[in-house]
This record gives structure tokens, C-alpha cells and sequence, in this order.
């Protein structure tokens, strides 16, 4: 461990915690576990007993001292008896308000725990369905590695084919992100094509260095890291193996300075794997996905292939997003359908995945992508703008005390 902070600096109930820690111990009779080391040396491991959907029983140990006794005891506090689906999405911030905040130095304390706490809530999804374990999972062991260590929520864009809007998507999902007042960081996955610079008007100027540690370029609010900021011919960019792009990606997640950001949106690359079974593995349980499907029968198909790879591989899908689905007539604004209508809705119901909403299709998003341009900033009043806004606020709702 770094350092151990004066349990004097505590709060009544971050000190309570750490010297009476809740459910302290092995559990057993579990059907979920997980090890996770932080980047500070500490060890939290979790083990949590489902039934019929709710956590009966939770439990902890840690090698840690104060801060993380607290965390950890908060932890099991918060999700006990809770339904699993809640306990599974427990952050940072939420042990951090229970226990009345700790001193800035251990706050990721309770990041380790709460992203421990969801990797056994996880486990015990995979277990329920039969899914398979990643091999380096099988003890139940895992490292919070120090780039995305301080990220709180880390999602994935995905979409079941191409010409989706997805990338044009990942974008604006962002930028309303970080309009809500949420600190957002965005990584291009499509290494074959990176195209985020290009719709963010950011220049090829390469990507400069902190030792060993990637500095994101700055697009607004937005920290970006994309294999198109550096210089050279977009047309000669080479078409990367596997092998490479796994490189690509483990650098641009672990050694890209992000700091302490609310969420990392990943604008994957289009078919119904997207570089999946390599984010998971260098993610772990924490990762999440948005599928992105236009209402046609055939790319809503797509995207169902998709969210089906989601589940084998154990990754969470927080929602499908309908774009495209209305026209926007920048005349007199009223909204006229195209395409037909219903497909992601439709989807999500089928397969049980909440739907975050519809985007009409308004060339408008087109025209700002292809200049580099905010497109919540230009065009406020749209009502594609207002749904950017809307599913913003489904995936980031405001906490107690927020408006």
C-alpha cells in the first residue's frame, strides 16, 4: 500500500467503518467472487451470495488499512439486500457520499471497492448463465490497472454493422456528457479508420508524451487519444492486425493519462465484435456497452448479434439507441420517417435491454462532422440535440443533491 490516511481526517461514519468493518470475512456458500489489486498495492476481494435476483449476503477482505476497511464496509452496507442490478452498478461516488467523503489522497479506496464489489456481482451473472470465464479470471483475480484506475465508468459504442452513425454518435453521446457537467474522455477503437479527430477539428499534431504516459489531446471539455492525431495521410494509415491493435488499444487504456474522469466512451469499430473479447480482457468487469442500430430490420439483426457477444463475453449492456430513426426537416422541423420504424425499440424489448432513445436523422449532425464542429453547440434548439440530452441524462442520471 502508498499510504495510510490520519483516521482523524475521517468523518463519524468513514471512521465507524474502519474500525467496526460490515461484513468482514470469506462468505460462504457464495455464488460470486472477485481479487482486485489497485494501482496503490492494496487487495480487495468480494464474495456475494444471489438469490432470485437479489444479494442475500455480501462480504469483503482487503490488506488494506483504514480508508479501505471503510470502503469495503460501505460497500457490503450499500448492497446488501439490494436487487443485483443495483448492486452491480454501486460507484465510487456512492461509497464516497455514504461514508460522509474521505481525504482526497484515498479516495481510490473506494474505487477499488466498488469496482471490486461489481466484478463479483458480475461473476455471479456469469455463473447463473453458464457464460465463460476469461482465463485470467478463473481464481477470481484481477489488477485495476493505473490509467483507467480513476475512470468511474468505462463504455463501449458499438453497432452490429457499419454505416450505423455510430462513431458521429460516440461523439455527441460525449459531448452531452461532458455538457451535463460529467468529465468525459473519448478513445478511437477504430484503428483501421480513426476518424474522432477529424469530427472533433482536431489537427495531426502526434501525440506528445509524459514519460512513458500518453497526454489525450483536448477537444472542449473532451480528453481524446486516437491513432488519427498522428501526422501523416489518413489514406495511407495501414490496415492493422490483431496483434497490433491490441497494442494500440492496451496503450491508449493504460498508459493514457486520463485522470479522475466520470466516464471513458469507446467508439469501437463497426461489426457485431468491435474489438470486444481484447476490451474485456484488458477492461475487466467494469466494461459497459452501448449498442447503436438504425430501425431497419436488417441492421437491428446486426445489433441483436451484437448485444448476444456482450452477454458471452460477460459485458453489461447498458442500452440500445435507435439512430436515424425520425428525419428532422431543417425547414420546418417537423419529423418524417424514412426508415422503418421501431427496430431498436423493438430490440430492446426482445432481448430485455433498456432503450436510451431515439435520434432523428438530421443532416446537421453530418454537416458538423465533416467540419469539425460541436454539433450541441451549433444546433441547440434540434430535436436531435434534445435527444442527445435525454440519453445523456439516462446514462448519467444526476446524483442526490444534483439537478
Amino acid at each position: 500500500m502508498e499510504h495510510c490516511a490520519d483516521p482523524r481526517e475521517f468523518s463519524p461514519a468513514a471512521l465507524d467503518h474502519s474500525r467496526s468493518p460490515r461484513g468482514y470475512g470469506p462468505l460462504k456458500d457464495f455464488n460470486g467472487r472477485a481479487r482486485i489489486t489497485g494501482p496503490c498495492g492494496d487487495t480487495m476481494e468480494f464474495w456475494v451470495r444471489v438469490e432470485d435476483e437479489q444479494v442475500e449476503a455480501v462480504s469483503f477482505i482487503t490488506d488494506g488499512c483504514a480508508p479501505s476497511l471503510a470502503s469495503g464496509s460501505m460497500a457490503v452496507e450499500l448492497a446488501a439486500g439490494k436487487p443485483l442490478v443495483e448492486a452491480a452498478v454501486l460507484r465510487q461516488r456512492d461509497i464516497l457520499k455514504a461514508l460522509g467523503g474521505l481525504p482526497p489522497e484515498v479516495e481510490h479506496c473506494a474505487l477499488l471497492a466498488a469496482e471490486t464489489l461489481q466484478a463479483a456481482c458480475f461473476d455471479s451473472i456469469r455463473r447463473r448463465d453458464g457464460l465463460p470465464v476469461p482465463q485470467r479470471e478463473e481464481a477470481g483475480e484481477g489488477r485495476a490497472s493505473g490509467g483507467i484506475s480513476r475512470i468511474e465508468r468505462i463504455v463501449a459504442v458499438l453497432s452490429g454493422k457499419g454505416g450505423t452513425g455510430k462513431t458521429a454518435l460516440a461523439v455527441n453521446i460525449a459531448s452531452a456528457l461532458a455538457a451535463e457537467g460529467r468529465r468525459v474522455g473519448l478513445l478511437d477503437a477504430d484503428f483501421n479508420f480513426p476518424a474522432l479527430p477529424l469530427m472533433l477539428g482536431l489537427e495531426r499534431k502526434g501525440i506528445p508524451n509524459r514519460g512513458s504516459a500518453l497526454l489525450p489531446a483536448r477537444a472542449g471539455a473532451l480528453k481524446v487519444l486516437s491513432l488519427g492525431l498522428l501526422p501523416g495521410d489518413p489514406a495511407g494509415t495501414p490496415a492493422w492486425d490483431e496483434a497490433p491493435r491490441r497494442q494500440f488499444l492496451e496503450r491508449f487504456l493504460h498508459d493514457g493519462e486520463w485522470g479522475i474522469i466520470d466516464f471513458l466512451v469507446i467508439d469501437c469499430p463497426p461489426g457485431p465484435a468491435g474489438g470486444l473479447s481484447a476490451l474485456r480482457e484488458l477492461v475487466g468487469a467494469r466494461l459497459e456497452a452501448v449498442v447503436v442500430t438504425p430501425p431497419q430490420r436488417l441492421s437491428a439483426e446486426a445489433a441483436r448479434e451484437a448485444i448476444l457477444l456482450c452477454r458471452r463475453e460477460g459485458i453489461a449492456v447498458t442500452g440500445v439507441i435507435e439512430n436515424m430513426g425520425e428525419f428532422a426537416c431543417p425547414g420546418c422541423g417537423r419529423a418524417a420517417r424514412i426508415f422503418r420504424a421501431g427496430g431498436g425499440r423493438k430490440l430492446s424489448d426482445t432481448l430485455k435491454v433498456p432503450f436510451l432513445g431515439s435520434i432523428p436523422l438530421d443532416p446537421a449532425i453530418a454537416e458538423c462532422a465533416d467540419r469539425g464542429r460541436n454539433f450541441l453547440d451549433d444546433h441547440p434548439q434540434s430535436p436531435a440535440a434534445a435527444a442527445l440530452r435525454e440519453i445523456a441524462a439516462r446514462l448519467a442520471p444526476p446524483a442526490d443533491g444534483e439537478k
